[in-house]
């Protein structure tokens, strides 16, 4: 690592702070963040036996969900382990190509979760609005297209951050005031002109999660408008009943992940909120969403129900 005036050169390996100013209680820290990736390693598992087992859960909506908690899985995976390293073990530094990694894998699986969420919408839309073209639309063809194009969108918008961040070569500074490798944090390390690098991810941050939003709102302006329409009262609140569980899960989603981009680059909090709240933001939604979908989904929670229930029988 060359270093001149106190900057950087071509960096070989980046410090992970974790969370500053709360180093003293970090370890106790990782503690309730490691009980949240519990319940999201479990409960998506458990979501990726159930629907293929499922025969009743073999339809769009589900198929979606299974690759939610894959994502979610993958998300976990992208960020826990290191950020534990961290709180325990003081394991700071990080390759900065492994870095750029992981910063790469992150916001690539967050543009998908997005993706899927619109998926999802598309689904009740198209399930409300015009029940009798469902099977028509969203055949299994055309699934795999949609998670095709989600894939391939996150994959090429968010690939060319990492790459224009390997240009850069000088660095003001190598530690990352973060538990994570997130992608503002690490431009912020550069003492050459970045402007591109913001610009873009501006754009990549609007181009996925700002168009996915948008549309997820027109989706669900429709779906209410088809649902206030229908003559009675019962088929009104079935027909919302099957889209509560998504509502919740886009809602905590969205207005998460824009409060933590917005307070990173326009807002003036606290380095320790701004990481509790992003950390948060990738964190508990891959734990809250198993939990909302088995709580609405009859099937699911019938096939928890009987996992205790032969559980219990065999300890008897």
């Amino acid at each position: 690592m060359g270093a001149t005036n106190m900057s950087y050169l071509n960096p070989r390996t980046v410090i992970l702070l974790g969370i500053p100013g709360l180093e003293h209680v970090q370890f106790w820290i990782g503690f309730p963040f490691f009980g949240v990736c519990l319940v999201a390693l479990l409960g998506n598992i458990f979501l990726l036996i159930v629907i293929p087992m499922e025969r009743s859960l073999h339809q769009p909506m589900y198929i979606f969900l299974a690759v939610l908690a894959a994502t979610d899985l993958s998300l976990c995976a992208a960020i826990a382990p290191k950020m534990l390293a961290i709180f325990w073990f003081g394991s700071c530094s990080m390759a900065f190509d492994a870095c750029l990694t992981q910063l790469f894998f992150i916001h690539a699986l967050q543009g998908v979760e997005s993706g899927i969420l619109l998926a999802m919408a598309f689904d009740r839309y198209v399930a409300i609005c015009n029940p009798l073209r469902y099977t028509s639309i969203l055949t299994p063809l055309s699934l795999v297209w949609v998670m095709l194009i989600v894939a391939i969108r996150a994959t090429v918008l968010v690939g060319i951050l990492p790459i224009l961040l390997k240009r850069l070569q000088l660095f003001q500074s190598v530690v990352i005031v973060h538990s994570y490798c997130e992608h503002m944090a690490v431009v912020k390390l550069a003492a050459e002109d970045v402007h591109i690098n913001k610009s873009y991810g501006l754009f990549v941050a609007f181009a996925i999660l700002g168009f996915d939003m948008i549309f997820v709102f027109i989706s669900y302006i429709l779906i209410f408008q088809a649902v206030f329409r229908l003559p009675q009262k019962e088929a009104r609140l079935k027909a919302f009943n099957t889209c509560t569980a998504h509502i919740v899960v886009f809602m905590e989603f969205y207005i998460l992940a824009f409060f933590s981009f917005l307070s990173h680059r326009f807002g003036h909090v606290s380095p320790y909120a701004h990481i509790f709240l992003s950390t948060i933001y990738l964190l508990v939604p891959p734990a809250l969403n198993p939990i909302v979908y088995g709580v609405k989904t009859k099937e699911i929670r019938k096939r928890v129900a009987q996992i205790f229930i032969l559980k219990i029988d065999s300890q008897q």
